[in-house]
């Protein structure tokens, strides 16, 4: 399914200019310089080749035959194009500058002797440049020493197109393309057609963690994984031309960020079966939530546009989709979750379905998690409300490396497909608050999620006055007592959150009675008002209360966190009509 829906997504890419996809027998490369010849083969100049793009400056793509090789595979040089070790016998600061005067020589024997066979006046001109090339020049290039990891192609002085496309070039590598032995024949599993098999699948790459030089998805190199026989990926058998598009159309996925996003160790890339608005958009707000509005990169007036779209559509529901598309019901996506696996990529998730359902368990999700945001305040910025995956992850560890893997599908699943969330990222969240005594929106958003979600509680986006739950009026309780040592104090070394919200939100028989006889103390301290405001809250609390259990139960915990939340919020929020 995966490399069937790869497959075909090729064949949308390949007409969109905004993809520049290969064409079979040629891939895209990152150009960093030229070297422009005279047309008697002298040279004219080594020039750099570059792309400004805002105060960014990058090299420039270009289709050049065949593809680049992988390290660690001998002397192999390209056609027309390489590094400067192969085009030019020069590296600089070279530890091994006998192996790159291998590589040119290489490369300059290789096109000598394709000369004759070509038969192309601009492909002569650089074999003469290549035939009286000293390398030991190349150190006057200052060029090279700012390119030298880059790629290189060749040009005629006074012509607007590189030695590579000129059309004989052209010709002849397609002809000579055609006359390579087709190989192995069988049904390939991924169109069903009896075609030549690929004994190797094309490199994948852009997988965060991955190695540079790609990774693959298909291969076998243990003879335990081989039967019948047959070796390589002839194992699995997938035609040459299916494994070329697939992976084109996956390198093409992994290298826009309008496509790929991150979560955790992983790496995704979310697309659909026709372009959408929400392919356009889905990327950037599942990493930015609804601040992707306020990033720079969505100051285009299109852009904003785009997600106030797909924004309104998650606030509203249904009756919103049209706007967003015209008919999502029948349109499908997918989502591929990849993670770096040696020289392999493992397959975290997949999952496949209609925009329709997609946003219906989008919207669900964020009214699941749902807790009043509060606006910003001094140098506090705003909550968000709709706060993305990698922030709710982000609650259960001290440092994004510590986050386990483990959660990082079952809550994409969750979020895609409105699964239950994973008991483990609930838990995850307890434990950090008991270790670092914070409670803040993010985590919040967790503990009612799984509340709403995994055990049918009803839970307010704000304080509910009337909820009698043991859990959440202890933490009200707790937050209260807090607050009154606060008034009382100000600020202390250690407050009673950070001594006893562990134990309080655990056994609170073993904390409560020693938390009010204390607080009567604080309470004294306090004068008019306040004081009779702040006994007649505790009392409204306390009353429902029949006894302090020994013990509260992991869900009861998490009402006492959202409880403590609320109750917290409610105190330092504003409100019309009181003076306390």
């Amino acid at each position: 399914m995966i490399l069937q829906s790869l497959n075909e997504l090729y064949d949308r890419l390949k007409t969109d200019p905004d993809y520049q996809i290969a064409p079979p027998g040629y891939s895209i490369q990152k150009i960093s310089f030229k070297v422009v010849l005279k047309p008697n083969g002298e040279l004219f100049g080594i020039q750099p080749v570059r792309v400004t793009s805002g105060k960014n400056v990058r090299p420039r793509l270009e289709t050049v035959p065949g593809t680049a090789k992988p390290p660690g595979q001998g002397l192999n040089p390209c056609l027309l194009w390489d590094n400067t070790g192969y085009m030019l016998g020069f590296k600089p600061d070279d530890p091994k500058p006998n192996r790159t005067l291998k590589a040119f020589g290489s490369f300059k024997e290789k096109h000598l002797e394709l000369e004759r066979e070509i038969d192309c006046a601009s492909f002569s001109v650089v074999c003469r440049f290549l035939e009286n090339w000293d390398p030991a020049s190349a150190n006057e290039h200052e060029v090279l020493k700012e390119t030298s990891t880059g790629f290189g192609v060749f040009q005629i002085q006074g012509q607007t197109q590189l030695v590579h496309e000129d059309p004989d070039v052209r010709g002849w590598w397609e002809n000579s393309r055609a006359k390579e032995p087709p190989g192995d024949e069988a049904q390939c599993l991924v169109t069903g057609t009896i075609a030549p098999i690929a004994p190797t699948h094309p490199k994948i790459k852009g997988v965060k963690g991955a190695q540079s030089s790609g990774a693959s998805i298909v291969s076998f190199n243990e003879d335990a994984y081989e039967s019948y026989g047959k070796n390589q990926s002839l194992n699995s058998p997938i035609s040459k031309v299916a494994a070329f598009q697939y992976a084109k159309a996956l390198n093409a996925l992994l290298d826009s960020p309008r496509h790929r996003l991150s979560l955790g160790e992983a790496t995704a890339v979310f697309w659909t079966a026709k372009p959408t608005l929400t392919e356009s958009v889905f990327a950037r707000f599942f990493s930015e939530g609804s601040n992707a509005l306020d990033q720079d990169e969505a100051q285009d007036e299109s852009v904003r546009e785009k997600l106030a779209v797909f924004l309104k559509a998650l606030r509203t529901g249904r009756p919103a989709y049209e706007a967003l598309e015209p008919d999502p019901d029948r349109t499908p996506f997918f989502l591929l979750g990849l993670s770096p696996n040696a020289a392999r990529l493992s397959i975290r998730f997949f999952y496949s379905n209609f925009i329709g359902q997609l946003l219906d368990n989008l919207r669900q999700h964020h009214l699941d998690i749902g807790i009043t945001p509060q606006p910003s305040v001094g140098k506090r910025r705003a909550d968000l409300e709709f706060p993305p995956a990698w922030m709710l992850l982000a609650e259960t560890a001290r440092e994004t490396k510590e986050i386990p893997p483990i959660l990082e599908g079952p809550l994409l699943r969750a979020i895609i497909i409105g699964a239950q969330y994973p008991v483990g990222l609930f838990q995850a969240v307890l434990r950090r608050i008991r270790a670092d005594r914070t409670m803040n929106y993010a985590r919040a958003c967790v503990i009612k999620g799984y509340l709403t979600r995994n055990l049918k509680k009803e839970v307010s986006m704000s304080l509910d006055l009337e909820r009698e739950d043991v859990g959440y009026l202890l933490g009200r309780l707790f937050s209260t007592l807090e607050k009154t040592q606060g008034d009382a104090l100000g600020s202390v070394n250690a407050s009673i959150r950070d001594r006893f919200y562990s134990s309080a939100s655990a056994t609170p028989r073993s904390v409560f009675p020693r938390l009010l006889r204390t607080y009567q103390h604080h309470l004294a301290k306090l004068e008019g008002g306040r004081k009779v405001n702040r006994e007649k809250l505790l009392q409204e609390i306390v009353d429902p209360i029949k006894d302090f259990p020994a013990q509260l139960d992991l869900a009861d915990q998490g009402l006492f966190a959202i409880g403590y939340y609320h109750q917290t919020r409610d105190f330092y929020t504003k409100k019309e009509g009181t003076a306390e």
